[in-house]
């Protein structure tokens, strides 16, 4: 069979709404190793694809906020199961946009999938953990428990492609919330994959949507617009973090603001990035006589 064959260059899409539709502005970028080589086509997002990913998020909202926490775990575990199954494929998307050995994507890899089942088995723990019963002086029942807060826009570590965006969508999706992910704009194929792995699992439509483009450009839409809830500053360039927070005020955002440095993305979160995006409700009821 003969060598010479034309190189099969690919041109990827969106993920909104569980589909996977081209950039209404039908401008790409492309995509290039750490070497500068020639990877694939990827859709620059623009402020309509922002927007229609808003209207997704909210309306997967109730539905994903109603289902039991250990169904949202069994979900998202889901998610695990089949980013397994594409091991190889991440490993090789994550060497080559990184510049990573072969032994260290691999162990970047496992960890991106390592930190989902963690997330999965914290959805029905959380109540227990950060709410409670009240102590009240009358005849009353009081009780605390989370809720999820709604849209969250997160635009996503502009350098670790996988375990960074596992680490910061991962606590949105497990607490209730839907979300809107800006990815890395340099190394998006990871956040590539990763919407086919969603859209082969278990999750809703609408609840994940991942948008590649640039954060500088489509954080600010995000930031301003009425219907997010809240949203994550990670990967938001450093020199516009600011102006973001301060279009988020407008509308009363909650606002995780970035990082001074990289993070060690390997390291334990604890809850740091599940409780920025719950709520407390607190409930009274009487006692009967």
């Amino acid at each position: 069979m003969s060598s010479d064959r034309l190189a099969v260059r690919k041109t990827y899409k969106l993920y909104v709404g569980g589909a996977f539709p081209r950039s209404e502005s039908g401008r790409t970028y492309e995509v290039t190793d750490a070497k500068g080589h020639f990877l694939a086509n990827a859709a620059w997002a623009s402020r309509k694809d922002a927007r229609d990913a808003v209207v997704a998020a909210r309306a997967a909202f109730p539905k994903w906020a109603a289902a039991t926490a250990y169904n949202r775990g069994q979900v998202l575990y889901r998610v695990a199961e089949v980013m397994e199954g594409r091991h190889v494929q991440f490993c090789e998307e994550v060497a080559l946009g990184e510049g990573l050995s072969a032994s260290k994507a691999r162990a970047a890899v496992d960890a991106a999938i390592d930190r989902w089942v963690w997330y999965a088995g914290w959805t029905d723990k959380l109540a227990a953990v950060l709410g409670g019963a009240n102590p009240v002086a009358g005849p009353y029942f009081d009780f605390s428990t989370p809720e999820p807060t709604g849209v969250v826009a997160v635009l996503a570590p502009q350098q670790s492609s996988l375990l960074g965006l596992v680490s910061v969508l991962a606590p949105v999706l497990a607490t209730g919330n839907t979300a809107v992910v800006v990815t890395s704009k340099e190394r998006p194929l990871p956040a590539v994959t990763l919407a086919e792995v969603l859209a082969t699992s278990d999750v809703p439509g609408g609840v994940a949507n991942l948008l590649t483009g640039d954060a500088a450009e489509l954080g600010t839409w995000l930031a301003e617009h009425a219907d997010v809830d809240a949203v994550d500053l990670t990967g938001a360039p450093a020199n516009r973090a600011m102006e973001f927070e301060r279009e988020a005020a407008g509308t009363i955002k909650r606002v995780v603001r970035p990082p001074l440095a990289e993070p060690d993305w390997t390291a334990d979160p604890g809850l740091t990035r599940m409780t920025p995006f719950l709520e407390t409700k607190t409930v009274w009821h009487p006692i009967g006589l």
